[in-house]
């Protein structure tokens, strides 16, 4: 019964409950589990503690009952039929919500015509890795296309965040890096590779066109350029396009803007010092408590003092962050290949690889050595998908009543606690740490729209409709997150011509009729919750691909169709799973709004983890066979041209 993963099944069946608790404790001896028998069933208690300190949590069956059918019943309130078409599309006419308020208005330049190696399109922390990789190889013939809102930090620790550390000479001044210093270090990398100069500012790739004689790509831009390459890299990252709930947001009469493009002119304050002042006489309204909303709402409730509402559709999961400042001895007793150590041992953690000590130690190793199964700890070895389903289910619910325990005992308003309290499993939306969002509620001037999953109705000319009551403010802020999974041709303005079945790649990172383009994503991708850990894997992996092109005298490189088709099957069958409870999760960008078709589980990152990707790539590699691959060779080329 317990492979079904019911509540009741676990209150009355308690062999099954027996069976599920010695799975766990069989795959993490970290864990003790204790079985308490009481008289009355519906009291039966477990202990689970570490078996290096105090008891983690204690809880009754009964309360795993009640928690599972509030799971589901909050899931269901928050169904809609439209899936993504719910939200309103930035390309629907909403461009003045995106345009860049720091992109110099006065820029001008010419339009280029050049013949390049390789194009990088996008220049955050992913196309300054890769273009920092490619020139420390010798490639300097390559070109590149190039979050400011107070209180933005990074949610993965600084030290594996923050790329390059090493090779630039430092270290991050505390845990978790602030949104200045993020970007310093952006121009720090930028500054210490010369890519500056390489770099085409304010610059949109609108059309890409395959060569087959010159086997060159030609990249159309809005700067009329005339620019060809023998390789692109797409470095777009997957949130670059800002999205908004399904109403009509240019109705409103005030000042409004997306946290992505915060408008300090209005607020006060710089990123450096977000003192912001212009909001001390204004009624704000914050749409969306998300990762970006739960910064954003903590400073915006420092400063706003007529009112802050903040508008909650499902409330976030918020654990301790403990930021700590950067321990200077420790940093000069840092060993070489430190930064690449430590993101290994976060990753090996979280792929239920076994490590001799927990270097990071923070609310990611403390979830994710407790949650086996979503960032690809879904190991073989366990016996079928729903024994591993069950084993993740047990600890996932523990973790969580401790995050609601957190809110009650921190929040002081019963009903406002309530409405903060997040009814769903650890891993379904992503997990936000934050030390001042919660006691921001207590703060008088600020006041919690809770729409019960419903979201904001509507906006009106003075302010918002929520809950059926209009509410009048001068500043509406959307921290409503970006586009994910959405229709790629929509989101990024490209005529796509091919099949609709979804994404289809060898490794990752090449498509079939896409020569000499390497991709970074997370589909069909080894994936870890360190972005930028995926970028240095993938970087190392498509610098050797076109080292090996350029040695062998290959001109064009693309898989072939059966062996990409055959690695999205093993993809899609690494995460299966994951698959039920994906589609028990309440609705959001990880199970794409319930819209759980075979497109969608195409789009799944490879749930065998990073660890275990990394060494399918080098296997690939050291085989030398570029096997799966079709090579078309220089001296095969001018056979073809006739020469």
């Amino acid at each position: 019964m317990y492979e079904q993963l019911d509540a009741h099944a676990f209150l009355y069946s308690l062999t099954s409950f027996h069976k599920v608790v010695n799975l766990v404790s069989r795959k993490y001896n970290f864990f003790n589990f204790t079985h308490h028998n009481h008289r009355d069933s519906m009291t039966e208690s477990v202990v689970v503690e570490r078996l290096e300190g105090a008891p983690l949590l204690s809880f009754r069956l009964k309360d795993y009952a009640k928690a599972a059918e509030k799971y589901r019943a909050e899931r269901d309130k928050r169904y809609n039929s439209l899936g993504l078409d719910q939200y309103r599309l930035v390309r629907s006419g909403l461009n003045d919500f995106v345009s860049d308020p720091w992109a110099n208005p006065d820029y001008r330049r010419d339009p280029i015509n050049h013949v390049y190696d390789v194009l990088i399109i996008g220049g955050g922390f992913t196309g300054l890795q890769v273009a920092a990789r490619l020139i420390t190889l010798g490639y300097h013939n390559i070109c590149m296309h190039w979050n400011r809102y107070p209180g933005a930090q990074c949610d993965i620790e600084s030290y594996m965040y923050m790329s390059l550390l090493e090779e630039i000479d430092y270290v991050p001044k505390k845990q978790y890096a602030r949104g200045p210093e993020l970007c310093k270090h952006a121009h720090a990398i930028a500054d210490h590779y010369n890519i500056r100069p390489k770099v085409l500012f304010q610059t949109e790739t609108q059309k890409l066109i395959w060569n087959d004689e010159t086997c060159l790509w030609k990249v159309e831009t809005n700067w009329n350029d005339s620019i060809h390459t023998k390789w692109v890299v797409p470095a777009l990252g997957p949130l670059q396009v800002p999205k908004f709930p399904g109403v009509d947001a240019q109705k409103f009469k005030g000042k409004a803007f997306h946290s992505c493009r915060w408008d300090y002119k209005y607020t006060g304050g710089s990123p450096e010092n977000p003192q912001l002042t212009g909001l001390k006489d204004k009624r704000v309204a914050v749409i969306g408590t998300g990762a970006s909303g739960v910064q954003v709402i903590a400073e915006v409730g420092k400063w706003a003092k007529e009112l802050v509402y903040v508008v909650q559709r499902t409330p976030s999961s918020i654990d301790e962050r403990r930021n700590q400042e950067t321990d200077v001895e420790w940093a000069k007793s840092l060993p070489k290949v430190w930064q690449t150590i430590r993101m290994e041992n976060f990753s090996s953690i979280i792929n239920g690889e076994g490590v001799k000590k927990d270097m990071i130690k923070d609310g990611w190793t403390e979830i994710l050595t407790s949650l086996a199964g979503f960032f690809g700890t879904s190991d073989g070895n366990a016996p079928n998908a729903e024994q591993i389903a069950a084993r993740i289910q047990i600890v996932n619910f523990m973790k969580m009543e401790s995050i609601r325990k957190r809110v009650d005992s921190t929040v002081k308003d019963p009903k406002t606690a309530a409405a903060l309290k997040p009814w769903y499993s650890q891993s379904c939306k992503p997990p936000c740490f934050h030390d001042e969002y919660l006691p921001t509620f207590n703060n008088p001037n600020v006041k919690l729209i809770d729409t019960d999953g419903k979201g904001v109705e509507a906006i009106t000319e003075r302010g918002f409709a929520a809950n059926g009551e209009e509410i009048e403010v001068d500043c509406i802020i959307y921290t409503t997150g970006f586009e994910w999974n959405t229709d790629f041709s929509k989101r990024t303005r490209t005529e796509i011509i091919g099949e609709d079945k979804g994404i289809s790649t060898l490794h990752g990172w090449a498509v079939n009729g896409l020569p000499n383009m390497t991709l970074l994503t997370i589909a069909q991708a080894g994936g870890t919750p360190n972005f930028t850990h995926n970028i240095y894997m993938a970087a190392e992996h498509l610098t050797y691909v076109m080292n090996t092109v350029k040695e062998r005298g290959i001109v064009a490189l693309e898989p072939t169709h059966e062996a990409a088709e055959a690695w999205v099957q093993e993809a899609v069958d690494c995460g299966a799973s994951r698959r039920k409870f994906l589609a028990e999760c309440t609705l959001g960008f990880y199970n794409d709004e319930d819209k759980l078709d075979d497109k969608t589980f195409r789009n799944q990152s490879y749930d065998g983890g990073g660890i275990k990707y990394n060494a399918v790539l080098k296997r690939w590699r050291e085989d030398g066979k570029i096997e799966g691959m079709v090579a078309r060779y220089a001296s095969e080329q001018k056979k073809l041209n006739g020469k």
